[in-house]
């Protein structure tokens, strides 16, 4: 299993044109290394305590009682914490599991995988690079292309809306909604 994950992840990043996002990304002016985690002083404010239970102690949400396991919106979702960008609405799936699912994320360099051994069988947390929040795992059970299922806690997203993606300083994903972006 964990093979198989390595693998879907690295074709992911091929998928996502992980070179290309990265150029423009820059050529428009945003820089990955401003997103950061606040002190945990201020995350105690920020956040709601099942947000701050999720993010920074591994927690998980219900299933089926969560913002966004049905949501069918347009957008980006960007980690609670920080705001690094995570996951497409296009990349969005109905896993049938109660929790926002993905194929592959947005920007691969904005996620970072590690061993979790906590319960009986191994699995692979899925955390943002930045601010180092627990969003949830990765399983190789997912649809293609990539046959993975990014299984994320929504508490550890914020959903961001095509029609406020300029507004909110994340404009170089609107081309990725084509006419999408248009219409709202």
């Amino acid at each position: 299993m964990k093979a198989a994950i390595i693998l879907g992840i690295a074709l992911a990043a091929l998928l996502t044109g992980n070179g290309a996002l990265a150029a423009q990304t820059h050529a428009t002016g945003w820089n990955p290394m401003t997103f950061k985690k606040p002190s945990d002083a201020d995350l105690k404010q920020r956040l709601t305590p099942e947000q701050y239970a999720v993010t920074q102690h591994e927690g998980t949400e219900r299933p089926f009682h969560n913002a966004y396991w049905d949501n069918h919106e347009a957008g980006i979702y960007v980690d609670v914490v920080s705001g690094e960008p995570l996951f497409s609405s296009l990349d969005k799936y109905d896993s049938r599991t109660g929790w926002p699912s993905f194929t592959r994320p947005l920007d691969p360099a904005n996620l970072k995988t590690k061993d979790d051994r906590q319960l009986a069988e191994d699995r692979t947390e899925v955390r943002s690079a930045h601010a180092d929040s627990h969003l949830g795992h990765v399983f190789d059970d997912g649809p293609p292309p990539t046959g993975l299922r990014y299984c994320m806690n929504s508490a550890a997203l914020r959903f961001v809306p095509v029609d406020r993606l300029e507004a909110e300083g994340y404009g170089q994903y609107v081309g990725l909604f084509g006419k999408t972006a248009d219409k709202r």
